[in-house]
C-alpha cells in the first residue's frame, strides 16, 4: 500500500539526528516537526526568520501571528527566535543548516530538483529554495513518486526549470526510499508496504539500481 503524506513524513522524521538544526520547505516536509522523536533535540528553521519550531498547533494554541514559510501558524519550543529574514537566509547561505527536507515536482537520475515553477502557471516566487539547494549539503525531497496523470517524477532529465543540479541526496516517496548515487542513478533502499521492486522500477523514469532483498518501510 502506498504511503499517505503522514506516512512520508514519518519515514523521513527518522533521517533526523540528535542536535541537527533543519530546515523544513513547504508541503509535507513541514509534517515532518509533528513526528520527530520526543528523545531527539533538533532546532527547526523557517526561511522568514524563526529557529526553534515546535509541532502544529492545536486550535486552542493556534496564533496569527506565528507562521512558518509557507503561512501556516506553527508552535515556537522553549529558547526559539525570532529574526529577520536577512539573518535567516545568512544562516542557510553560510551552511548552518544540517538538513533541508523539500518538497519536488521532479528529480533526475543525477540529483538535480525542480520544484518551484510549472511554466504557464502563476508563482509567487522561488521563495528560500534557490538558497537552500545551493547552500545545503544533505538535502532530502519528499514527493508523489508519479505526477496525478500517471507519469514518473523521478526521471532521466527534469523537464520544468531547474532549481538546484546534483544537489538531492536522497528521496522518499509514497512508494519508497531512494538515494541519488554520486555516478548517477536511484538506488532503492526500502519500498512502502505491499508494493513490489516491479511496481517501483515501472514508476521510476531515471536509472533504478536494486541490489538485493529490499525491506519494506517501518514507520
Amino acid at each position: 500500500m502506498a504511503l499517505d503524506k503522514i506516512g512520508i513524513a514519518k519515514r523521513i522524521a527518522r533521517e533526523v539526528k540528535d542536535g541537527m538544526y533543519i530546515n523544513l520547505g513547504i508541503g509535507i516536509p513541514t509534517l515532518v516537526a509533528n513526528y520527530i522523536p520526543d528523545n531527539i533535540n533538533v532546532e527547526l528553521q523557517s526561511e522568514n526568520g524563526l529557529l526553534g519550531m515546535g509541532p502544529f498547533p492545536t486550535e486552542a494554541e493556534v496564533d496569527a501571528d506565528l507562521i512558518n514559510a509557507g503561512k501556516q501558524t506553527v508552535t515556537y519550543l522553549p529558547g526559539a527566535s525570532i529574526f529577520s529574514s536577512a539573518e535567516s537566509f545568512g544562516m542557510i547561505r553560510g551552511q548552518h543548516v544540517h538538513l533541508t527536507i523539500l518538497g519536488a515536482m521532479e528529480v533526475s537520475e543525477r540529483g538535480d530538483i525542480a520544484n518551484w515553477k510549472i511554466p504557464g502557471k502563476m508563482v509567487k516566487g522561488m521563495g528560500g529554495a534557490m538558497d537552500l539547494v545551493a547552500s545545503a549539503e544533505n538535502i532530502i525531497v519528499a514527493m508523489q513518486h508519479r505526477s496525478r496523470d500517471g507519469a514518473s517524477k523521478l526521471l532521466k532529465e527534469c523537464s520544468l526549470p531547474i532549481t538546484g543540479l546534483r544537489c538531492v541526496k536522497k528521496i522518499v516517496t509514497d512508494l519508497a526510499v531512494l538515494e541519488v548515487l554520486p555516478e548517477g542513478g536511484f538506488k532503492l533502499l526500502e519500498r512502502a508496504p505491499g508494493i513490489s521492486v516491479e511496481e517501483i522500477r515501472e514508476a521510476t523514469e531515471g536509472k533504478l539500481v536494486v541490489e538485493g532483498e529490499i525491506p519494506e518501510i517501518q514507520i
